[in-house]
């Protein structure tokens, strides 16, 4: 029985054949043709990369642009919106103001040209002993009115006040505000003032003288 046995029969050829080519096939360095290939591929990431970086770059500063004018757009809009309303309210109280002068002004014109028509509608010409001294009186009220009319506009619109101004232009800052209560009249508004304001006295001595001669005509 002992010569039926064959150690043989318990080994694996396959398996030898494999231990004893592994070691060759693995020190094996690689081909040039190998090498290429491995930097073709390299070299062709590396694009793909550099191509992929630069579409974000590109990318990241259209992302920036459109947030600078994002920034920009509400900025210029709050900006403007107060500027906006900021200038209608003013331009609003400009146009009440503006509006309320304009009615004050051509109030003041009709009541100036009415002033000056009734001035020129006196004619001393026309006077006559009997009515000498009724129209008399008549036009020194006319013209006292007038003087009313024109002073009340002289404060109202300085325009008027065109030779007063120049007249304080050369003050320092605050010296109206030093000035007398005349002071901003000249000498002649003076004398129309007092004038004004003592024609009642100069009337009634004139109608009296006027009554005396009068009389002394009569019985002369």
């Amino acid at each position: 029985m002992a010569s039926d046995y064959d150690a043989t029969d318990f080994v694996d050829g396959d398996l030898v054949s494999r231990r004893s080519a592994g070691p060759a096939s693995a020190a094996r360095a690689p081909s040039r043709e190998e090498v290429d290939v491995k930097v073709a591929e390299a070299q062709q990431k590396l694009a793909e990369l550099k191509r992929a970086q630069e579409e974000l770059e590109r990318e990241r500063a259209a992302l920036e642009e459109t947030r600078r004018r994002q920034i920009e757009l509400q900025t210029a809009r709050q900006e403007m919106i107060h500027n906006l309303t900021r200038g209608l309210e003013l331009l609003q109280e400009a146009e009440f103001s503006a509006r309320r002068d304009a009615e004050q002004m051509a109030k003041a014109l009709v009541d100036l040209r009415e002033a000056l028509g009734k001035i020129q509608g006196i004619h001393e010409e026309s006077w006559n002993k009997e009515n000498f001294s009724v129209e008399l009186t008549r036009a020194l009220t006319v013209l006292e009115n007038a003087r009313m009319e024109w002073n009340s506009a002289r404060l109202k619109f300085t325009i008027l006040n065109g030779e007063l101004k120049s007249a304080t232009e050369g003050l320092p800052p605050g010296g109206e505000q030093l000035t007398p209560l005349f002071g901003q009249y000249t000498f002649s508004d003076l004398c129309r003032l007092g004038f004004a304001l003592t024609w009642p006295l100069f009337v009634i001595a004139f109608l009296a003288l006027a009554a005396l001669i009068v009389f002394l005509v009569r019985h002369g």
